[in-house]
């Protein structure tokens, strides 16, 4: 229990104002008060929660309001000792890295784990409220209810006594869903609520089926007005020829089953169903319809300001999972049904309505306070209780800014720091900026390369590009890796004309940033796709450019043969059952080209032509477009980047049971290898278990990965002091990390 916190906060704010009254007397007129720091942001959805924020601009929002029990340093390993601090090496330098907490991991004999989590004793939120254990307590219980819908997946972790706690309750959504529009049993609910209920699903519903007709129409895939032709287009036939939204959207939730939540993650067009809900939050609160225990038996209160928690096996990616945010209970919860004993963690299990409240206003211990968001703009101002110290510049601003903007922006002075996308052209740009001596660091603005945490990749989806009716057969594997062997033969081209040398070609389904990414120095490293139908080498070292095109090609033919297809005179003149002479690859690059994987697509699609294969480019204009089309199954083949990680755990992207596995692999051996390399702790070992479930990915012809870019932190010169900015910055460690110590002239 939170013993204290309201004589503290009273405490604070009388010292607060004495240290304001002192600051007028004195005459000053401070600079830091005044000093502000503007930076790009690509768009808000305006969930800036740390429980339910979702997308990258939100979460740094969110984040800058928030301290978390763990952090990792500049190679993504956990900080274990924060209250002292660890220094550990990095390019040649120590840095010492802090936290809020100590963190002990124990195995015992049984198999299960202690995580023990002791965290400093002198930590506040911004509103002069002490922070405790029982903060993070109440946080774990928000991920952990039965009615929890965000984004973090802390419940699918081996925590002692959980699968007890989330059993027996379900949420009035699905609940009404399974009873259907006709029950008549209003045990549960009322028949308002069921009325209600139906009468909200089905425009949320008509205006999700809308969207997916608009991405259609849009596309080309179908008439304005055709909705029918829009449904078939995204893979559901049999709608009738005047068939409108709703009847598409029957159509969607009985294909599914009536999974709903399912069928929205899947697929969507732009919005998710539940977001086009007018009062959804209605019903995500659990019912209760079974037994279940009202506690975890595995999260521990050891004393005000410990807590262990205990897993019932080892998972190496359990320790990720605490990096957690304290967040204040007396502001997200209630502090009044908080009561560690009788088991009430600070909301009404099964019933979040007092966090989702606070949704679109933060607020923790970090080191900024949320003020305000209007017109694409965040403000934000320092927290005087940051434990690290008030941070240096008062002002923080989050502006929303189109890639094509944030260089001018700098250049003019409404922007201080942007992350544009960083190309050839971006370069030359900067470069120019800065006096046309080709320098990233001049009078106008400095630049800081890291490489991206991810890869560029084009996907192949195994159920849309296949032989007959097996995804996962030898002829369909034979295909989408001619396919695929023609892809990598022209990556290095594309790659450098886009980027240069910022940026270079990779051969595994993984970001070179990770330590679990193969080297060119390991046994068994191979090119991407670099072996024929027979496993002969394609390439040798004395080839050619155009050398290496032609054998490309003839491997290739050789991949397409063993598929099933008819080669003669070094062309296809015929698909085996259920595979074709033409695929479609979708690509975002603004409908005019511009995408670093467009000159590849580009210079295959002519190499294919002129072995009879047609490999059409869809260049969208509009990304979301590109995003739905993949992520809901309708695409062939597709272009896009993965962002990777801490852990390099395989199970979201490859496990048949994976989240987002768009490939549609399903592969016992591939799932065995990702569950087995879960099941420890040490690198070497994950390692290999890695490699080998890398080499399947590849043998299924899924993924042909493409490059390792870099991302660039743009500065400006003359408004930033960039000898405040963190050295050695990496994509796991940057000015954000640090951005109590930046400043500004």
């Amino acid at each position: 229990m939170k013993k204290g916190k309201k004589w503290m906060s009273l405490l604070l704010i009388l010292l607060l104002c004495c240290g304001l009254l002192a600051g007028c007397g004195d005459g000053k007129s401070s600079e830091a008060e005044d000093s502000m720091l503007v930076v790009s942001a690509s768009g808000f959805e305006s969930k800036f929660s740390p429980f339910f924020g979702n997308s990258a601009d939100d979460m740094d929002v969110a984040d800058m309001t928030q301290l978390y029990m763990m952090y990792t340093d500049r190679v993504a390993n956990p900080v274990l000792k924060g209250i002292e601090g660890e220094t550990r090496s990095y390019n040649g330098t120590d840095y010492t890295y802090t936290g809020p907490a100590d963190i002990t991991v124990r195995e015992q004999k049984d198999g299960s784990v202690f995580y023990d989590i002791t965290m400093r004793d002198d930590l506040v939120f911004s509103d002069g409220t002490s922070a405790d254990i029982d903060d993070f307590i109440f946080g774990l219980y928000v991920y952990l209810d039965p009615s929890y819908d965000g984004a973090t997946t802390l419940y699918a972790a081996p925590i002692q006594g959980l699968e007890a706690y989330r059993s027996g309750m379900e949420t009035l959504f699905s609940l009404l869903v399974k009873a259907g529009r006709e029950n008549t049993d209003f045990s549960l609910w009322t028949e308002e609520t069921q009325t209600a209920f139906w009468n909200d699903l089905d425009q949320a519903g008509a205006a999700f089926a809308q969207e997916i007709a608009d991405y259609c129409v849009q596309a080309g895939l179908a008439a304005e007005g055709d909705m029918a032709g829009a449904a078939a287009a995204w893979g559901f036939d049999g709608l009738d020829a005047d068939a409108d939204a709703a009847d598409f959207f029957q159509l969607l939730c009985e294909s599914y089953d009536w999974d709903l939540l399912g069928m929205s993650d899947t697929e969507s067009a732009d919005s998710s169903l539940t977001d086009l809900m007018e009062n959804y939050a209605d019903y995500s609160i659990g019912v209760k319809v079974g037994d279940s225990a009202d506690y975890i038996e595995g999260i521990q209160r050891l004393d005000d300001y410990s807590v262990r928690i205990v897993t019932t096996s080892l998972d190496a990616t359990m320790i990720y999972n605490l990096a957690l945010p304290i967040a204040p209970l007396h502001y997200y919860g209630d502090e009044s049904q908080y009561d560690y004993e009788t088991h009430h963690f600070g909301f009404p299990k099964g019933d979040l309505s007092i966090v989702r409240e606070k949704t679109t206003k933060p607020m923790g211990a970090g080191p900024y306070v949320f003020r305000d968001f209007s017109n694409g703009v965040v403000y934000m101002e320092a927290n005087p209780s940051y434990y690290k110290g008030e941070p240096e510049t008062k002002h923080l601003h989050f502006i929303e800014t189109k890639d094509a903007d944030m260089l001018n922006g700098i250049a003019t002075g409404t922007i201080d720091i942007a992350t544009p996308s960083y190309t050839t052209e971006t370069a030359g740009q900067i470069a120019e900026l800065n006096g046309g001596d080709d320098s990233m660091d001049g009078s106008v603005i400095t630049t800081r390369l890291i490489d991206y945490r991810g890869y560029g990749y084009v996907g192949i989806c195994a159920k849309n590009v296949k032989v007959g009716e097996d995804p996962g057969s030898e002829q369909s594997r034979c295909l989408r890796k001619a396919i695929a062997t023609v892809l990598a033969a022209y990556r290095d081209e594309g790659i450098d004309s886009y980027y240069g040398d910022t940026a270079s070609v990779i051969n595994y389904p993984i970001s070179n940033t990770s330590w679990a990414a193969p080297q060119v120095t390991d046994d068994g490293y191979m090119t991407a796709y670099s072996v024929d139908a027979d496993g002969e080498a394609i390439y040798d070292a004395s080839m050619t450019a155009e050398e290496k095109y032609d054998a490309a090609k003839k491997a290739a033919l050789g991949y397409f043969e063993k598929a099933g297809y008819k080669v003669k005179d070094g062309k296809l003149t015929k698909a085996p059952e259920g595979a074709k002479l033409e695929y479609t690859v979708n690509i975002g690059g603004d409908g005019k080209g511009d995408h670093p994987t467009f000159l590849i697509l580009k210079n295959a699609a002519d190499a294919f032509r002129s072995i009879g294969f047609t490999l059409t480019i869809n260049d969208l204009a509009n990304v979301a477009d590109l995003f739905a089309s993949y992520q809901s199954g309708a695409a062939e083949m597709w272009c896009a980047a993965w962002q990777s990680s801490s852990d390099p755990d395989m199970f979201q992207l490859y496990h048949s049971n994976g989240t987002t596995n768009y490939y549609a692999i399903d592969d016992p051996e591939l799932d065995d290898l990702i569950m087995d390399a879960r099941q420890s702790t040490e690198q070497t070992y994950r390692k290999g278990l890695y490699k080998a479930a890398m080499e399947i990915i590849m043998d299924w012809g899924v993924e042909v990965p493409v490059y390792q870019r870099s991302d660039a932190f743009v500065i400006s010169t003359d408004r930033v002091n960039v000898s405040s900015l963190p050295q050695d910055m990496t994509p796991y460690w940057n000015w954000k990390n640090e951005i109590e110590k930046v400043s500004v002239k």
